[in-house]
């Protein structure tokens, strides 16, 4: 899930558009102590704000979801009236977040809230004018937003700060997970229960399945375009990083990410890793054509539905290690951030953000359409999401990379979505078409480093 290439386009007038849009916020250098700055809505004032959300891109369960929500929120809030719309411009969820609400904020008609993906936080706080909320409603309401009876996991949290602060409310995310056909392993004359918790052992068992089909058994959505996400998390369980500490130095060539892609070259040239877009991999394995795929969690209910039409048995596991290394799964998804200048506007679209990372919302969210519970003690005994959570075993492997959870890192500057563009390109060149993966992705390194130096 990526913003469009033709952001780069819009950076010179949209930086200038974003010091206006600014005002007089200054983002602080720590989130201790502050108190707030805008005040509570009156009685009977009466706001209209708009919410931007790419979930409204794709009908059914998500869109009738977010629409209820909506709903829900105003009758609880009679006062604020929300027109909700989708990402303009994109074609697919999560596509061209932030430059849609670029273009909007060149018209003057920027949303007041919009969903945005957490690859674009450098650039929505630094180039994008979105507000501090944490400035904006203060330290103890942000505490309080996220604690509750049920708070959000530490990891998750802090998704959205930038410096300390709090910019964005971390909305809805995955992570990676290792769904598979059991049906077919058994055929194969495997047990469902493989053991598939390393990517040695994965192999072993695609070759296995392979051989009986015919067919590679394997797709993995990191090694295409839009999964570098998933992508940055391969790289880190095998110890390397897409970006410095320092954000200063691009280190996908380096040893360790090379490794990771060495491995998925291995793959597909034993014959089990398949050359399938995105799209072409998550249609293989509902179809049965792929039997493994590392995928996104947030296709498991899609994943259900296709096991059910077509007779077989789907399960899923953790992400598999590098042999004997920890796993460290990032995460898609997106953040909630706020545009408005207007104070009361502010105070409207902060009582939202707050609705929509609520319980109520994380019960509706996860059960109608699969994305994880922020809230995760939801899902644990006596929690409102226990029985639900009981019932779908598969929610499980999901729920457990929580706690080994390392962000999707954002790169600094104008061109991160060419850095990332770039780093596709030199990951299928390497694992489909017979380029060298080191020459390849340290040449990549390279490019990638000369842009967030512009």
């Amino acid at each position: 899930m990526r913003s469009t290439p033709t952001l780069a386009s819009f950076v010179a007038v949209a930086a200038g558009a974003a010091l206006l849009l600014s005002g007089c916020s200054t983002p602080a250098n720590s989130a201790s102590g502050l108190t707030g700055t805008i005040p509570e809505l009156g009685a009977d004032e009466k706001v209209e704000i708009v919410f931007e959300s790419y979930n409204l891109l794709t009908a059914g369960a998500w869109t009738d979801t977010i629409t209820s929500l909506i709903a829900d929120f105003e009758k609880e809030y009679p006062n604020i009236s929300v027109t909700a719309q989708p990402t303009q411009g994109a074609g697919t969820a999560g596509s061209n977040t932030v430059g849609s609400v670029q273009t909007q904020m060149l018209a003057g008609k920027a949303p007041d809230v919009a969903q945005i993906t957490f690859d674009s936080l450098d650039f929505a706080v630094n180039e994008l004018g979105a507000q501090p909320v944490e400035e904006l409603v203060g330290t103890d309401a942000v505490d309080d937003a996220f604690g509750g009876d049920n708070p959000f996991h530490k990891k998750a949290a802090v998704l959205g700060d930038w410096d300390g602060v709090t910019y964005g409310m971390p909305y809805v995310f995955s992570t990676p997970v290792l769904f598979y056909n059991a049906t077919a392993f058994e055929a194969a004359g495997l047990p469902a229960d493989t053991d598939l918790s390393t990517w040695a052992a994965v192999k072993e068992a695609a070759e296995t399945i392979t051989a009986k089909t015919g067919k590679p058994a394997i797709t993995i959505s990191c090694s295409v375009a839009g999964g570098s996400w998933c992508l940055q998390g391969m790289f880190r369980s095998n110890g390397g990083h897409v970006l410095s500490d320092d954000r200063s130095t691009i280190e996908f060539g380096e040893d360790a990410a090379v490794g990771t892609i060495e491995m998925l070259r291995d793959l597909y040239d034993a014959g089990v890793l398949a050359n399938l877009d995105s799209t072409g991999q998550y249609e293989a394995f509902a179809r049965g054509d792929s039997v493994i795929q590392l995928q996104t969690s947030a296709l498991q209910a899609t994943f259900m539905g296709a096991a059910a039409a077509g007779g077989w048995e789907l399960k899923n596991t953790v992400m598999p290690a590098f042999d004997d290394k920890p796993v460290v799964p990032t995460n898609s998804g997106s953040a909630l951030f706020m545009f408005s200048q207007d104070p009361a506007k502010q105070r409207a679209s902060w009582e939202l953000m707050k609705f929509l990372t609520s319980e109520h919302a994380y019960e509706e969210i996860t059960t109608k359409i699969g994305y994880l519970p922020l809230r995760d003690s939801l899902a644990d005994e006596g929690g409102s999401l226990a029985e639900w959570a009981a019932g779908n075993p598969l929610v499980a492997p999901n729920l457990a990379q929580l706690d080994n959870l390392e962000p999707w890192t954002s790169y600094p500057g104008n061109s991160y979505v060419q850095v990332d563009d770039i780093l596709a390109t030199a990951v299928e060149d390497s694992v489909f078409y017979g380029k060298d993966p080191a020459a390849t992705m340290a040449e990549a390194q390279e490019r990638a480093q000369a842009l967030i130096e512009e």
